[in-house]
């Protein structure tokens, strides 16, 4: 065979409708791509923000500019799910009241106790002692009671 023989099987491969069916399939396929691109920025946008003008906006982008639009927005989205942030502000919120309330965990089951107890409400667990003079809690390495000087 010549070289216009293999040029000639090469233009009867490309005109037949395998090629053309391949061709439409890999279209089908890189447009469904692209649409899950934009429906998964309007998801993100909308866990990662408040508004709703946000998410649409930024799905738009990424329906015009593709996945350059895509590459935009992994740049400048939210670094934090609106979700993970109201968590933390309750989590500090929780730990500023058990600070102002002077309460810890016990140490054997994790239950909140206030640090004037003697004993753990739930689990029972000998927390401090009490002083054998005021009857003041103590701390239980304490040697001498702080309030009165009595020694333990």
């Amino acid at each position: 065979m010549d070289l216009f023989g293999y040029i000639e099987k090469i233009q009867d491969f490309i005109t037949s409708p395998i090629w053309k069916y391949l061709i439409y399939s890999f279209i089908f396929v890189l447009i469904i791509v692209w649409l899950a691109f934009v429906y998964w920025t309007y998801r993100d946008a909308k866990l990662r923000s408040e508004s709703a003008v946000s998410s649409v906006f930024w799905a738009l982008v990424v329906l015009v500019l593709n996945f350059l639009g895509l590459i935009i927005y992994l740049i400048l989205r939210p670094p934090e799910f609106i979700d993970d942030v109201v968590e933390r502000d309750l989590e500090i919120e929780r730990m500023q009241i058990l600070l102002d309330n002077k309460q810890s965990n016990c140490p054997a089951c994790g239950g909140l106790v206030k640090d004037d107890f003697l004993i753990c409400p739930y689990c029972r667990k000998k927390l401090r002692n009490s002083c054998i003079n005021c009857g003041k809690p103590l701390s239980l390495n304490w040697k001498v009671c702080p309030y009165c000087r009595t020694t333990q």
